[in-house]
């Protein structure tokens, strides 16, 4: 294993590592809930009442932060080796796992292991294990 030591970004990594901490750290002391990606999504999906405003805002803090980075830095450049088609495929099986899984990686990955949850450091092992797999299988076996 070698490092690519042109695009090793230690200090940008654990900026973006302490700031997801703080976030949902505050979500959950603040407003009670789990920063659940798909969760947060999915309540949107079927909106209760007062339930909205938080939801929204959470998301256009995900689009929005990439426009603040961009005050500050220029973007990477972005590399996309698939299709649209197999893009799309791998977003339908990641859709299928956060249902089977009863969340996604940062619901049960950063909040559930800071909880210290039995279910999300089994579900964590298990994504971390199928990315093994995965990438096991498609850099030896398939040969991309």
């Amino acid at each position: 294993m070698r490092i690519d030591w042109l695009h090793f970004t230690p200090w940008e990594s654990l900026a973006g590592g302490i700031l997801i901490g703080l976030a949902t750290a505050l979500l959950l002391v603040a407003n009670g809930r789990v920063a659940g990606i798909s969760g947060i999504l999915g309540g949107l999906l079927r909106p209760a009442r007062g339930d909205i405003a938080w939801r929204l805002c959470f998301v256009l803090g995900l689009f929005l932060a990439p426009i603040v980075w961009l005050t500050m830095r220029a973007m990477p450049p972005a590399q996309i080796d698939h299709s649209p088609a197999m893009l799309a495929i791998g977003g339908l099986l990641v859709g299928i796992g956060t249902r089977f899984g009863s969340g996604c990686t940062s619901g049960h990955g950063v909040c559930g292991i800071a909880r210290l949850s039995p279910r999300s450091l089994l579900a964590t092992a298990c994504f971390m294990v199928a990315g093994f797999i995965t990438v096991f299988v498609v850099r030896h076996v398939v040969g991309h």
